[in-house]
């Protein structure tokens, strides 16, 4: 068996469900002797086999290793270990894949614990000089004992209204520091301006200056009014990161006003804080990824955005960030593109369990061809805050440059030679620059 892969589901020789995870490792020992060491630190063992760890119940409870791949060695430690230097303990480094597995009855319906299983003391063995968890795969029937989203992808299109096409949002600008009678007056220039989202930033939640309690009631007005008007309704993401008791307060602010999305901060939430929300509010929930480049962008320790994105699915929410290619954040392209196909697969066969993924990070109208391309698909969220709000010619300009570049990837036309007929595109392709490949 391999230890990559993606969301589907898999099962041990003996029938018993298990779950399967996938990790890059260094160390200077046997990866074999590391692997089982991983193996029993993860589930019923020590460093030394204790009276009541009989053989009976390490065959019901002791994690399994599935595979190992030994990999070429590194001539330096990735990371410091005091417990090596210690010991006088050098190279090689020696680097594997390891797959372990894990039995389901060890964990139960509960994602703390599995998070801690798949990803907990692991990272301080002294064995080890670098580890990252790679992939994380899940019975079908394992997924579905947890939250499933509220609104998903169908959903949200049905709440905006928006059938078929990209789904077109932007980011309230600047990121905090307007009242909320100014984040007011400016969405209602972004609904007008023809978006389909519009979401707080994460550092603005519930400053003193645009409190929840009037930003909320004052920017709904507007979006019922737009809604009246048009016919349309706009999905704004309030952010509403705060500790589990008030979130679930802020929400059902939303709720009351007529909104029908909420933005929580996940990794400084946590997973009980969102399961919580999950189940005390039908809104649709827009997962934040600030701070995952903390867990994932040294190539030997923390988590892949597949296992990380796993795990939060397991809450129920509806969106979840993937950053955007040829955007101004340090992540690859591909890994934007593998993020974002993590999130369209599903990971049940019993459901529709998708997320839509949230595209954001210096996009604008250039940056669609490459998106298309690697994507081959409009099930997303593409969000532009500059491409829009300074767009040469306004906010409405910015909007339907974005739309126009979408239009030409279905017709097959270049920007270039698409934006000879369209103003907008044009003076989005002069503002920002050259289009990416």
């Amino acid at each position: 068996m391999s230890a990559t892969g993606g969301n589907t589901a898999g099962g041990a020789g003996s029938g018993e469900e298990r779950i399967h995870a996938g990790y890059l490792i260094e160390t200077p020992f046997d990866p074999r002797q590391v692997a089982e060491t991983m193996a029993g630190e993860q589930s019923c063992g020590t460093f030394a086999r204790v009276r009541d760890e009989t053989d009976e119940l390490r065959a019901r409870a002791r994690a399994t290793v599935e595979s190992i791949e030994e990999l070429e060695p590194a001539s330096e430690p990735s990371l410091p270990n005091a417990y090596l230097e210690r010991r006088g303990t050098g190279g090689p480094w020696r680097r594997a894949r390891v797959g372990l597995s894990f039995p389901v009855g060890n964990i139960g319906a509960n994602l703390p614990t599995l998070a801690a299983t798949v990803a907990g003391n692991l990272y301080d063995l002294g064995e080890l000089t670098g580890l990252r968890l790679e992939s994380l795969r899940l019975p079908s029937a394992y997924r579905m004992r947890f939250d499933l989203p509220a609104l998903g992808v169908a959903g949200t299109r049905a709440s905006i209204g928006a059938q078929s096409g990209c789904l077109v949002g932007t980011i309230i600008k600047p990121n905090v520091g307007l009242s909320a009678r100014q984040t007011a007056a400016l969405v209602k220039e972004l609904c007008e301006a023809g978006v389909d989202f519009i979401k707080d930033d994460e550092v603005c939640a519930d400053p003193v200056h645009a409190p929840l309690a009037e930003r909320v009631p004052a920017v709904m007005e507007v979006i019922r009014a737009h809604a009246e008007r048009s016919g349309r309704h706009v999905m704004m993401a309030f952010n509403i990161s705060d500790e589990t008791d008030a979130m679930l307060r802020h929400a059902e602010l939303v709720r009351r006003e007529g909104g029908s999305c909420v933005m929580a901060s996940l990794n400084w939430c946590g997973f009980s804080a969102i399961q919580s929300l999950r189940r005390g509010t039908p809104l649709a929930i827009h997962g934040h990824r600030n701070g995952f480049g903390a867990f994932s962008r040294h190539p030997m320790l923390g988590i892949s955005y597949q296992a990380w994105q796993t795990l939060w699915r397991l809450t129920g929410v509806d969106h979840m960030h993937v950053h955007g290619l040829q955007g101004k954040f340090a992540q690859a392209d591909q890994e934007v593109v593998d993020a974002a196909r993590d999130c369209a697969a599903r990971m049940s066969d019993s459901a529709d369990d998708r997320v839509l993924p949230a595209f954001s990070s210096g996009q604008w109208a250039g940056t669609v061809p490459a998106t298309w391309k690697a994507i081959g698909s409009e099930d997303l969220l593409f969000m532009s805050g500059g491409g829009i709000l300074a767009h040469p010619d306004g906010p409405a300009a910015g909007v339907a440059s974005i739309r126009q570049a979408w239009q030409a990837q279905r017709e097959g036309v270049s920007l270039e030679e698409y934006s000879r007929g369209m103003p907008e595109l044009r003076a989005a392709l002069q503002r920002f620059g050259k289009p990416a490949a």
